[in-house]
């Protein structure tokens, strides 16, 4: 029987147990003191080793069957018969718009089954089927154990369900922490936990550029965040009449005294770390240009200027004396219960523009083998329409970009297109209603191979991704849930 356990009692567990015990003060001085024991060991990795994650979270629920759309022809035909043309009012893209983004993958899927991005994503068709550096993860989302329709009905123990599906605020935190709404430590912060000792500082493992996030929280791993113009500035040493050198003189001085309560100390030492940091960040990222070739030309949406930013920080990784960072960047705007078809395409092409740019800025700074960028979503939609858009879904599918993917590649399992919701026709055991995708691939099996990639030994995963032990195997209809889907070269 599968079991909802909580985490193993691992020593993160611990030390997320003390850390919760420091808001009292009970063990204050031996939380504060984690990151010094991380930097006096930091010695682990080697002079030019270094690796980067970065979480492009698409808020809102992304529709998959307009992303990715199905173009061999029977599949192709159910989903313009689901949808209806677009031409006349429905969802469905016009499979002769298809043509110039139809994918070529290296191994042919089983069955003639084809896919298309959509026609606006000319720039990741491009680093797909050209570079050979995209991999698209068919039908991923959260689950506990593998499910199917039937197993999904029976409300079962033996099966649970992950909870609150459909629910934006849940599943964008189920996505980034394996929990509900109120998780407060998400997997890329534990990714950057076991990373700390390879930074000289450990502030700059995690790095956020879209405000805060839970997938960056770890248990030791703090949250660092910046802006697209770069390290974020205590306000009253960023604005005038308080920005002068005197001031800032002064408040540093401040920030150095020991005081005699507890909470003071660590209000000193928090606003001392937030000066040095925006001093080392604003070194760092130097110039807001790159040279001799700037990917990003004149791109300038919000996604674009946060992967950017996310390249400068990278270019300063010396300067940052980091070998392992963990990053977050976010758009907006997906969740298109109507006007999907007018508002869907542009907010696809700024994600696919923004990152193709970053993936070519990391070939010019010769680090691109070194660097995975991969898309994340609250859930995917419907396929059956409700008008002019579409409805809260379950499973989607993904993007995972960079050099050391093993790309022209399409990895997961090929749904039969369908709405069907009787038992015995075709497709009824893929999805929950609606064509809402029952995944196929976990976030937990997601996350391993990006962790495993990372350098995160295996005997560290089921502490960061607690359902993985319920995957290795197959479901009963055959379907195999590894725990490593292959989309990465070896570590």
């Amino acid at each position: 029987m599968y079991l909802i356990d909580p985490k193993a009692q691992t020593r993160r567990a611990f030390l997320r147990r003390s850390g919760q015990l420091a808001l009292t003060g009970t063990a204050l001085p031996f939380a504060l003191n984690l990151a010094a024991m991380g930097e006096a060991a930091a010695q682990a990795a080697a002079p030019e080793d270094y690796k980067a994650l970065v979480c492009v979270f698409l808020y809102g629920g992304n529709d998959y069957a307009n992303t990715v759309v199905t173009y061999d022809q029977p599949s192709y035909d159910a989903y313009n018969a689901i949808r209806l043309p677009s031409t006349s009012g429905g969802l469905a893209i016009p499979q002769a718009s298809l043509a110039a983004t139809l994918l070529t993958p290296t191994t042919a899927l089983p069955n003639g089954r084809q896919y298309a991005l959509n026609p606006t994503m000319t720039q990741l068709a491009t680093l797909f089927n050209t570079d050979q550096k995209m991999a698209v993860q068919l039908n991923v989302g959260p689950l506990v154990v593998p499910l199917t329709r039937s197993t999904y009905n029976m409300n079962s123990k033996a099966y649970p369900i992950p909870p609150k599906l459909f629910s934006h605020i849940d599943q964008q935190s189920t996505w980034q922490s394996d929990a509900p709404a109120g998780s407060t430590v998400g997997w890329g912060g534990e990714i950057g936990d076991i990373s700390l000792n390879q930074n000289t500082n450990s502030l700059f493992t995690c790095i956020s550029v879209a405000g805060n996030a839970v997938f960056l929280s770890g248990d030791t791993a703090l949250q660092y965040q910046v802006s697209t113009g770069g390290a974020v500035q205590i306000n009253s040493l960023a604005s005038s009449p308080f920005g002068s050198s005197t001031v800032k003189a002064a408040m540093v001085q401040l920030a150095q005294q020991t005081r005699t309560h507890v909470m003071e100390n660590e209000y000193n030492r928090v606003t001392k770390r937030s000066v040095d940091a925006q001093g080392q960040v604003t070194t760092a990222i130097g110039a807001s240009t790159f040279t001799p070739t700037d990917a990003f030309g004149s791109l300038n949406t919000g996604l674009a200027q946060q992967l950017k930013m996310v390249a400068r920080i990278i270019r300063g990784r010396s300067t940052l004396g980091a070998k392992r960072q963990v990053f977050f960047v976010s758009m907006g705007g997906f969740d298109l219960h109507s006007g999907l078809i007018a508002n869907h395409g542009p907010l696809l092409q700024q994600l696919s523009d923004a990152m193709a740019a970053f993936y070519r800025q990391t070939v010019a700074l010769g680090i691109s083998n070194n660097v995975t960028a991969f898309t994340a979503s609250d859930f995917g939609r419907t396929l059956a329409s409700n008008g002019d858009g579409a409805d809260h879904g379950w499973g989607s599918h993904h993007f995972v970009v960079g050099g050391a993917v093993q790309g022209k590649q399409i990895y997961g399992t090929p749904q039969v297109v369908s709405i069907n919701n009787t038992s015995t026709l075709p497709g009824y055991d893929g999805h929950v209603g609606q064509g809402r995708l029952i995944p196929t691939t976990a976030v937990d099996q997601y996350g391993a191979t990006l962790a495993k990639w990372f350098g995160v030994p295996a005997g560290s995963l089921p502490g960061i991704l607690p359902n993985l032990k319920n995957f290795g195997g197959t479901d009963s209809n055959g379907v195999a849930y590894p725990q490593d889907v292959g989309f990465m070269a070896p570590a």
